[in-house]
């Protein structure tokens, strides 16, 4: 598909990487409350966010999922597609009419294995992506669960 790169998509690939992984982007569309995907469920896929927003949730036993962050314009959606098992460690809800670029798992793997350098800045890129993640995770738990105020340092 031939999508232009723009200069806020991730900055932690190079113009060069940022092109040839749009080269093989499919542009897709979901009506708010669509489910992306679910804990648990096999990662074959993931998306960046064109327009609209994507709920990420977690399952907490004995209550409805929790919702730990909300992603908007050029995020990126699931990274769990990366690293074995290629299981789903969240699950994603279209907040609002979502457009997305949408990526194939096994295809953006197979161009890893074929260039390193590019597997390198790609790893790097969701590598960030799931530090933050995990970070938004812990304080929205925090926030929703512990006692007041625990969710900041």
């Amino acid at each position: 598909m031939n999508a232009p790169v723009t200069t806020s998509m991730p900055k932690a690939l190079p113009a060069e990487d940022r092109q040839r992984l749009m080269d093989i982007a499919r542009e897709v569309s979901f009506p708010a409350g669509t489910r992306l995907f679910e804990e648990g469920g096999r990662a074959d896929r993931f998306w960046i966010i064109r327009t609209g927003t994507v709920d990420l949730d977690m399952r907490v036993p004995g209550r409805r999922p929790a919702v730990i962050d909300s992603l908007g314009h050029n995020e990126l959606v699931g990274w769990s597609w990366l690293f074995t098992p290629h299981v789903w460690h969240l699950g994603a809800e279209a907040a609002t009419p979502l457009r997305a670029y949408e990526f194939d798992a096994d295809r953006v793997r197979a161009l890893c294995q074929e260039d390193a350098e590019f597997g390198r800045a790609l790893a790097r890129w969701v590598g960030e992506v799931v530090a933050h993640r995990l970070q938004a995770a812990r304080t929205r738990l925090l926030d929703l669960y512990a006692p007041y105020g625990s969710g900041t340092r």
